[in-house]
Parts: structure tokens; C-alpha cells; sequence
């Protein structure tokens, strides 16, 4: 088939490569002339495990392109997908300027017959939306449906192309057809092809995200009750975890969620509900929750050093929200940062991949070091946020060397505590009693 991505962030990057990868010739559309020109050059410019080299493959057998030309991108295109970007507006709600801004820039170079797609996250009756003003602009019913991402960033290749079910949402048995054998490739396992309408696909992308969501607010707000009534989260979370209406997924205490879906996601469902006369109380709550959770860190912080953060030199490990990305939207290490440097700390940072998308924003207010033992040297404590696979099995005695203090606050709860007994830490974590000397 031919198709249309219009957007090359991270969902359109990774859908059009992945589509491509399959046999099919797809044109990535951008208007950001800058990123279009890096993506012809080969400079990926996102971090994605595995998404260099499918670009790359796919690039050079002549299935996939880069262009800024609308015209061009939608030529022939049968299926035009839409991936650009919903932020979160002021009250909570999905900011959709660039969907409608893209919406009518395609439509004078809309193929009759092609099928429009919305990739992204976007409200219920988002669809109907873009079916009124591709009316308007073209004169004509236009065909337009819903097929929701639920990639996770850090493996989102292997999400696409061996996804658990995959959702569509259309007006027409055709229009789902076409799609069932667009994804076919990626169904020979008999996971589900879920066709449905428009608005209720559109549900089931902010539903999926905001009840994980729930999980992790959920085992956080127990993990901090079980630090003051001596009890040990991963107790409790293996303990309801072997309940199959439970499970362990997303049951990880730990610094609060971030990246660029959760926090807006919960939210954006949020004002839907509003937006109808309803009270989101658990919606609401999920996302303050979080909002709390992320000052844990700096809390426990405070509490160890007695509200004196001036003059500490301060080693922070995992900047990213989540390992396996440099996507530091919302990630929990920058609220720690913000609290260090406020308290008058001196802050120096390792992350494997976020580090200069964290630079854009700090500049020399942080110290950067391109190892993580060499942030040690001299430190306070040492602060893990980001659970990269690097800081699981680290050279204790060389941490214990450089660290100006055996001090370590894990977000991550990386360690066992009665190793760090063992070898004379001071270990906070997240959920248990903390480990103090003598």
C-alpha cells in the first residue's frame, strides 16, 4: 500500500518505519524542515532501541521517505495517517491547533478514496471532527477513522510489530477490511484486530492509559503508607500480585510516572468527563497522586539532611522518565533537580541517553559526567530515579570509594536492603523501612 505519516515525532516515526518495514512505500510529512532534513541524513532524532537501523534499511530500499511537501506526501497516498502532537492545554484538556492545522492542509491534496487515520491520542468525536471540516474543505464525504498507538517507549518496535491487539475504529465494514490487511503481517499470532467506532477507539486509548496510571498511583500511595507502619511494599506487591485479577504490571513503587502520554492522558480524560457534567474523582486523584509522588525524592532528601540542601553536593543517576528513551517530558529527576538546585545544592547528573535534552534545559547550573561512577566522586548521596539496567548490579566497593558519604536514596528500589545493611549504606527507598547505621 501506499501511505501517508503526516508528523515524524516519536508515534509517526516509529508507525511509518514499521509500516515500510512490512513492504509497504510510506512518505513521512513534517513541516519542521530542520528534523526532515537530520531524517534524510540519517540522524535519528529521537532514541529508540532498534529505530536507526529499520530507518535505515527501509531508507535504502527505497520504501520509505522524509518530505516537508504536503503535495508530494499525498500523492497516490491511500491511507493517510495523522501522529502529530496533543498537548495538554491549561485546564487539562487535549490541545488539538496542530490536528486541525494539519487536517486542512491536507485537504486540498486529499485523494478521493483515501482513508484518514488519526494516530493520535485524541478526544471522543475527534473523528467526526475532522470528517466535518474535510467536508467543508473538499466538498466531499471523506473517510476518516481511529486506530490508537499504545507503543511504549523503550520498545516500541517490538510493540508494533508484535502487538498484544490492535484497535480501529470506522464508519465501514471496508474501511476496516483495508486496515485488518494493512496490520496482517502483525497478526499472524492471532493476537485480536478490534474494530469498533470511531469514538469508542478513540475511549479505549485514554481509558488503557489512564487505568495503568491508576496502578502505579495506586502501589505508591500504599508503598508510602507501608514506610510508616513497618510494613515492605514488595511484600504486599507479591502478595496481591499471584491474584491473576491482579497481576504484577505497573505494580513498581517508585518516583511517579512521566513521559509524554500518562500525565496528559489522565488529564485529558479528565476534562472530558468534566466537559459532561461528570466528577473524575478517581481520575483526579490519580493524577495528584503522582503530582505528590514525584517530591517524594526530595522529601526524603530533606528529612536525611535536616531541610539543609545548601552547600551538598548532590549525585543524581536516571534522567529519562523511563529507561530505554531520552524522553525527559515530565520525568520525575527534574522535579528533584528543581527542589537540589532550590535548596542551594550542587547537582551532577548521569543518564545514558537523556543527558543533553536535559542540558537544553539546565545549562551549566548542572554537572554533567558521561559515566555514572564519576558523578560520585565527592558526593552527599547518591539519588537513583530512572531504573536504567547499568545501576542494577553496580561496583559497590567502587561507589563506596568515591561517595563522600555512604548515602544512597533509590526511586527505583534497585537494591536489597540487607545487601546494603551489609556493606555499611545508608539506603532509603521507596515502601520500606529505610536502612540507617547501627
Amino acid at each position: 500500500m501506499r501511505i501517508a505519516v503526516v508528523g515524524t515525532g516519536y508515534v509517526g516515526l516509529v508507525s511509518g518505519t514499521c509500516f515500510a518495514d512490512s513492504g509497504n512505500v510510506v512518505t513521512c510529512l513534517d513541516i519542521n524542515a530542520d528534523k526532515i532534513a537530520r531524517l534524510n541524513r540519517g540522524d535519528i532524532p529521537i532514541y529508540e532501541p532498534g529505530l536507526e537501523e529499520l530507518v535505515s534499511r527501509n531508507v535504502h530500499a527505497g520504501r520509505l521517505r522524509f518530505t516537508t511537501d504536503t503535495a508530494a506526501a499525498m500523492s497516490r497516498a491511500e491511507i493517510v495517517f495523522l501522529a502529530v502532537g496533543t498537548p495538554p492545554a491549561a485546564d487539562g484538556s487535549a490541545d488539538l491547533t496542530a490536528l486541525w492545522k494539519v487536517t486542512e492542509s491536507i485537504a486540498p491534496h486529499l485523494d478521493p478514496a483515501a482513508l484518514v487515520v488519526t494516530k493520535s491520542t485524541v478526544p471522543v468525536g475527534t473523528c467526526a471532527g475532522i470528517e466535518a471540516r474535510l467536508r467543508t474543505a473538499t466538498g466531499r464525504l471523506c473517510r476518516v477513522a481511529s486506530n490508537p498507538e499504545f507503543l511504549k517507549e523503550g520498545a516500541a518496535i517490538d510493540d508494533f510489530q508484535r502487538p498484544d491487539r490492535v484497535v480501529v475504529g470506522v464508519r465501514t465494514p471496508a474501511d476496516g477490511e483495508l486496515l485488518r490487511n494493512l496490520y496482517a503481517p502483525y497478526l499472524r499470532t492471532e493476537h485480536p484486530f478490534l474494530v469498533m467506532s470511531p469514538e469508542s477507539a478513540e475511549m479505549t486509548k485514554y481509558v488503557a492509559n489512564a487505568l495503568l496510571s491508576t496502578k502505579i498511583s495506586f502501589i505508591n500511595e500504599v508503598a508510602n503508607l507501608c514506610e510508616r507502619i513497618d510494613a515492605d511494599i514488595d511484600d504486599v506487591r507479591r502478595g496481591i500480585g499471584h491474584d491473576n485479577r491482579i497481576g504484577f504490571a505497573f505494580l513498581f513503587p517508585g518516583a511517579g510516572y512521566g513521559g509524554s502520554c500518562f500525565p496528559k492522558d489522565v488529564q485529558a480524560l479528565a476534562a472530558m468527563a468534566r466537559a459532561q457534567g461528570l466528577s473524575p474523582r478517581v481520575l483526579s486523584a490519580v493524577h495528584d497522586t503522582n503530582v505528590a509522588q514525584k517530591l517524594v525524592l526530595g522529601a526524603k532528601l530533606d528529612a536525611h539532611f535536616g531541610g539543609k540542601l545548601s552547600g551538598r553536593r548532590v549525585a543524581v543517576w536516571g534522567l529519562a522518565f523511563k529507561p530505554r528513551t531520552d524522553d525527559i517530558r515530565d520525568a520525575p529527576a527534574l522535579d528533584l533537580i528543581d527542589h537540589l538546585l532550590a535548596g542551594g545544592a550542587t547537582v551532577a547528573v548521569h543518564d545514558p541517553e537523556a543527558m543533553e535534552n536535559v542540558r537544553a534545559l539546565y545549562g551549566d547550573r548542572l554537572t554533567y559526567a558521561a559515566r555514572p561512577m564519576e558523578v560520585l566522586d565527592g558526593a552527599d548521596c547518591l539519588v537513583i530515579v530512572t531504573e536504567w539496567g547499568e545501576f542494577r548490579r553496580p561496583d559497590f566497593d567502587e561507589m563506596a570509594a568515591r561517595l563522600g558519604a555512604k548515602v544512597i536514596f533509590d526511586g527505583r528500589n534497585l537494591y536489597a536492603p540487607a545487601e546494603m545493611r551489609s556493606r555499611g549504606f545508608t539506603y532509603h527507598c521507596i515502601g520500606k523501612a529505610p536502612i540507617l547505621p547501627g
